[in-house]
């Protein structure tokens, strides 16, 4: 009997590969997160910077329902749970539509999962809000490039990237207005830094929180590819589907994508605090 009901999930894990494979070519791939990306041009742009500022609140909701849960605070974990932090974009709007879309149509073929529709439909916003999440983590590796690339130090985020571009900008302006030429410009400042108010660097910090924002916005036209051609977009679901069997824990987690988003903003904050203290 064991043996049977094996083989029996082992026919239904691979007929539901089958089917999230081709999901997963289709909508995430090149083509697929361009037509997605379509819709955010419009009012995700202004959501999109909400998002990130309302993304340590989410993350806080999450924690404590875990606590919750923990401590047998069923009611209190539910609450928690059913509070929509963030602000729904098209972009995650159409995920969700589409990951919806995969559950019926793996239902229709007789491949659906056992979760109730209040369980199937929290862990589909899940999903999405996961895809932020790495939508989120892009940007900061891209800041973490550029800023070593430019600057030959990390910058996990804007408030560490803040700084030293408000340096250079202010120092190619002083070389430029330099009395004695601009050689001698390079020379002076070289050896007498330029002084910088506190409020170019918060002016700095702001442009570069709203360019990062539309970073973020179609970030997922360079992440998607990616997790299609590494597996991950497809591991994901399979997760999900697991997940939906086990009806108890669908859509309770906090992903681990999540952590690693403000893992970046902790650690943005913690080197600015330390080049801060250290002057």
């Amino acid at each position: 009997m064991r043996d049977q009901i094996g083989e029996d999930r082992s026919r239904l894990v691979a007929a539901r590969q089958a089917v999230v494979r081709d999901f997963v070519r289709r909508h995430f791939g090149l083509r697929g997160t361009l037509r997605l990306h379509r819709a955010a041009l419009g009012a995700d742009l202004l959501r999109a910077p909400a998002n990130v500022v309302l993304a340590p609140v989410f993350l806080m909701t999450r924690l404590l329902a875990m606590l919750a849960m923990a401590l047998r605070l069923h009611r209190l974990a539910d609450f928690l749970l059913a509070r929509q932090v963030l602000l729904e974009t098209q972009v995650a709007r159409r995920v969700a539509a589409e990951v919806q879309g995969l559950l019926d149509d793996l239902q229709a073929r007789g491949l659906g999962v056992a979760a109730s529709p209040q369980a199937v439909s929290r862990a589909v916003q899940d999903y999405a809000g996961v895809r932020s999440a790495v939508s989120e983590m892009t940007t900061t590796l891209l800041v973490l490039v550029s800023g070593y690339a430019v600057f030959h130090s990390a910058t996990p985020g804007i408030l560490s990237l803040a700084g030293p571009i408000a340096t250079l900008r202010a120092e190619a302006e002083a070389i430029a207005g330099f009395p004695l030429g601009q050689g001698l410009g390079r020379m002076y400042y070289a050896a007498f830094p330029v002084t910088l108010p506190p409020w170019q660097v918060v002016l700095t910090g702001v442009a570069l929180a709203m360019l990062a924002s539309l970073v973020t916005t179609f970030a997922g036209v360079l992440a998607d590819p990616v997790q299609r051609a590494t597996g991950t977009h497809r591991r994901r679901l399979m997760r999900l589907l697991d997940r939906l069997d086990r009806t108890e824990g669908a859509g309770q987690g906090l992903a681990r994508e999540h952590l690693a988003a403000r893992l970046g903003d902790v650690s943005d904050l913690a080197l600015s605090l330390w080049r801060a203290l250290r002057g």
